[in-house]
């Protein structure tokens, strides 16, 4: 790496306007002590300058509607073959039974990502999306990622701008941007060499972001890549915001690893250090300078964690959830339902005010 400014000048610089270089984003998310706290200060200045000092959340539901998935990547824990020990497809009738729960719920979204079921064609998410919408109707429907669009348009012999228009009209208003894990082919060969590549995914959102079907974007970090991965990732996602303004938000997922193939057979480490979820939280914000919404996980950080998030650039807590499946399934230890009380308890610790929001981030 060429020699660089002072970090103390790179951050005011920062602060001032000048948009980091990935290079730049290498270096922050490498430095160590102290100059940590110095990194995740400007961060926090550049939230309190992008999005204020209110803190959000979203009131919504989880639905998972099988776990059965033809992809078997090594960071997941959730996925299983047909014949596996605890293997499910929620029937028509359960998934409209959980949208009734979630309605009567009083929750503004519902979310649903699911593994690629090997007897899924694209009719099939079509009936999954018009039975919740028929079951809990004026609900916003957050579903499906990049590879579940890729699957449904293989499944069905169409194309993905097919798969991308049928889904608005059955009342999918936002795409999950999952699947994304890290933007770099060497890396998805090693945890998950079955999904769509690096181009593939971009190419989906961006044909999203063109029909008016806006999504957030995410990072799954903290396993075998490193930090010129991670830089990139951020350089991809912001060109796309760039161009298209269609990402809602930028969520970092810190790699859950307990239970999961990759870091069981050598191939992952396990899971990043407080200072590596420090620096994701804090260089995304001083990086994404086009993003006004950087979410912080409570389900991947835990709370504590969390409301340190929250002075380290992210201005949003995520979801109330009431089922989450995926992480509890690779490891996770930080529940499946967080009460807004206790995001206010947190929130309040800290001096700010917190208020829900709708998946677009209009107030409640």
């Amino acid at each position: 790496m060429r020699w660089m400014k002072p970090l103390d000048t790179l951050l005011s610089d920062c602060l001032a306007g000048h948009r980091l270089t990935p290079e730049e984003a290498v270096r922050l998310f490498n430095v160590k002590g102290r100059e940590v706290f110095q990194v995740a200060r400007a961060a926090d200045e550049k939230r309190e300058q992008i999005a204020g000092d209110v803190i959000t959340f979203v009131r919504n539901q989880n639905i998972n509607c099988t776990n059965i998935c033809t992809n078997q990547c090594g960071f997941c824990g959730f996925g299983r073959r047909e014949n596996d020990a605890g293997a499910y497809l929620l029937s028509a009738e359960e998934l409209a039974s959980q949208a009734r729960l979630a309605a009567e719920r009083k929750v503004s979204e519902i979310c649903t990502v699911s593994g690629l079921h090997p007897g899924f064609t694209l009719d099939s998410y079509l009936d999954v999306y018009r039975t919740i919408r028929e079951a809990a109707p004026g609900v916003h429907l957050h579903a499906s990622n990049p590879m579940e669009v890729a699957y449904a348009a293989r499944m069905s012999m169409c194309s993905t701008r097919e798969v991308l228009t049928a889904f608005r009209d059955a009342g999918v208003e936002t795409i999950c941007g999952t699947a994304a894990e890290i933007l770099s082919d060497p890396v998805r060969a090693i945890i998950c060499p079955d999904k769509i590549s690096t181009s593939e995914w971009t190419r989906i959102i961006r044909e999203a972001h063109s029909l008016g079907i806006r999504s957030t974007a995410t990072i799954m970090y903290g396993h075998c890549e490193n930090e010129e991965d991670r830089a990139e990732h951020l350089s991809i996602v912001r060109e796309i915001q760039d161009d298209t303004h269609g990402f809602t938000e930028f969520v970092p997922l810190s790699f859950v690893h307990q239970k999961t193939r990759i870091y069981k057979d050598g191939f992952a480490r396990p899971g990043a250090t407080g200072r590596e979820d420090i620096l994701m939280l804090a260089v995304s914000r001083l990086f994404l300078d086009n993003f006004r919404n950087i979410q912080v996980s409570w389900v991947k950080y835990g709370m504590k964690m969390a409301q340190i998030g929250l002075i380290t650039g992210a201005n949003d807590l995520g979801g109330t959830l009431y089922e989450e499946s995926i992480s509890r399934e690779a490891g996770a230890v930080s529940g499946s339902y967080l009460d807004p009380q206790e995001m206010e308890y947190i929130t309040t610790d800290l001096g700010r005010i917190l208020k829900e929001r709708r998946t677009d981030y209009t107030l409640i």
